[in-house]
């Protein structure tokens, strides 16, 4: 008879409380959506191997920025640290590993640092490790002193006081250190006073820099313009010419103005050239002329050809 069922859970107390589930059983009959990846399962072993693979990448992406920030101010490896001692580069300090194998190179390395008297540190090759931030310095290495820029005023003062062989070259967001540190070289090579580069969206003289210019970075100074174009409308104001170099240009280099006196030539940025700003600051624009099959020179290259076209237009001397 109904309600008089033995079975469990088919009665139960109180007044018109009858038997059921209650919902209980629909509920644990619905669904419960899709079943989630293995690797988002915080028990599965699938989940620990995703989250030690992200610790690797950061860790791997925190290297990278260790090392392009150290980078900047060291130089590493046998070969280079030669060619830097070598090429005159400024030393803070000098590092060789201990246990370092000696070979010819490190002998070299070993040699000029006795006869120029500079001092190698010796240290563990962990410590040399940690000091580099972990570049491939195969023992030896040197630390760069931070670069004492001159002020764009000095510049200018030198270059106008040289009368008509006042020569300054401006770098208008050029962002590759080795094009700045071969117009470094160029500008001293024909006799300029002085070159300027923006604090701002420009490489500046960085390790790479310095070995570019060959040591030229020692002798000829690189000052750094809070505005650039503040700096040319200066130099425009104290009488000097300023001359853009840009593939559009209106005026070819034989027809370069003011080259009897103050010269300032501004080089633009290696993909976009000069910017609007610029331009407007320039009171000739220069095109060099080159074969139709090549679309544009690089920088140094471009710097280098207009520099010796100022020699020439000159008398083919470079004031020293």
């Amino acid at each position: 008879m109904a309600g008089n069922s033995t079975r469990r859970g088919a009665t139960t107390k109180g007044k018109n409380n009858t038997a059921g589930s209650g919902g209980r059983v629909r509920r644990g009959l619905q669904g419960r959506g899709p079943t989630p990846k293995a690797e988002d399962r915080t028990y599965h072993k699938a989940y620990k191997s995703k989250k030690d693979a992200e610790k690797r990448g950061q860790g791997q992406q925190k290297k990278k920025s260790t090392r392009s920030a150290v980078g900047a101010d060291w130089v590493v490896g046998r070969n280079p640290v030669y060619e830097a001692l070598l090429a005159g580069m400024p030393v803070k300090k000098a590092y060789v590993a201990e246990g370092a194998d000696r070979d010819d190179r490190l002998r070299d390395i070993l040699k000029f640092a006795a006869d120029n008297s500079i001092p190698l540190m010796q240290v563990t090759r962990a410590e040399l490790d940690r000091a580099t931030g972990d570049l491939v310095h195969q023992g030896v290495a040197l630390q760069l002193p931070p670069f004492e820029y001159a002020e764009p005023e000095d510049v200018f003062a030198d270059a106008f006081n040289a009368g008509g062989a006042g020569l300054v070259v401006a770098l208008d967001s050029i962002t590759d250190p080795r094009n700045l540190g071969a117009i470094v070289r160029s500008a001293a090579a024909f006799g300029a006073q002085g070159v300027v580069i923006p604090a701002r969206r420009s490489a500046s003289m960085t390790a790479a820099a310095w070995k570019s210019s060959a040591g030229a970075a020692a002798r000829i100074p690189v000052a750094m313009a809070t505005n650039l174009n503040r700096a040319i409308t200066q130099a425009s104001k104290m009488g000097f010419t300023v001359v853009g170099l840009a593939g559009e240009g209106d005026v070819p280099m034989s027809g370069l103005p003011g080259a009897d006196g103050p010269l300032l030539v501004v080089v633009g940025s290696e993909g976009e050239g000069l910017s609007r700003l610029t331009r407007e600051h320039c009171d000739a624009l220069l095109s060099i002329p080159i074969s139709s099959s090549v679309e544009s020179l690089n920088a140094s290259v471009a710097t280098s050809i207009a520099l010796y076209e100022v020699t020439q237009l000159r008398g083919g001397t470079a004031q020293r």
